[in-house]
């Protein structure tokens, strides 16, 4: 997906309904009051240099749009999460998948832009040393849930 594709993607979500159930779209699924969609996916060498490449590009983009983004940690999500809190959605999946997410407000929504990879790989590491099989990805969320 171009970034072009990409930023249509996420134009496409900003102002799209919220659906009352859960479900699949085109562009990924979406659920009462979030929006998700993969922009990219890989796992190879050079999808690391692409996958930095990009997200640097969108947040950039995102940033000169929407002004500067809030960095939030989601290891405390991750751990209220583990613990059996409730966590609504999109908020509890992407806390699976990320551990830090650039953040937008715009018009009584928020707007994530997730990247994961290497160091998230490095910390699914077992005793071995050998990282998990997890592909590089960005993901883009859009909902009027507010973080927890």
């Amino acid at each position: 997906m171009t970034t072009a594709q990409q930023l249509a993607v996420i134009e496409l979500l900003r102002v799209r309904a919220f659906p009352a159930e859960r479900g699949p779209t085109e562009v990924g699924s979406s659920g009462p009051g979030y929006h998700l969609a993969d922009l990219f996916r890989g796992d190879g060498v050079a999808d690391a240099d692409q996958h930095g490449a990009e997200h640097t590009a969108l947040t950039g983009i995102l940033t000169a749009r929407f002004g500067e983004p809030y960095y939030i940690s989601l290891w405390s999500v991750r751990t209220r999460v583990s613990e059996g809190e409730e966590i609504p959605d999109p908020w509890c999946e992407l806390s699976g998948a990320f551990a830090c997410l650039h953040l937008w407000r715009w018009e009584g929504r928020w707007l994530a832009l997730g990247a994961a990879g290497e160091e998230e790989a490095a910390e699914e590491a077992g005793a071995d040393g050998e990282a998990g099989e997890r592909p590089f990805r960005i993901v883009v969320a859009v909902t009027e849930t507010d973080p927890p």
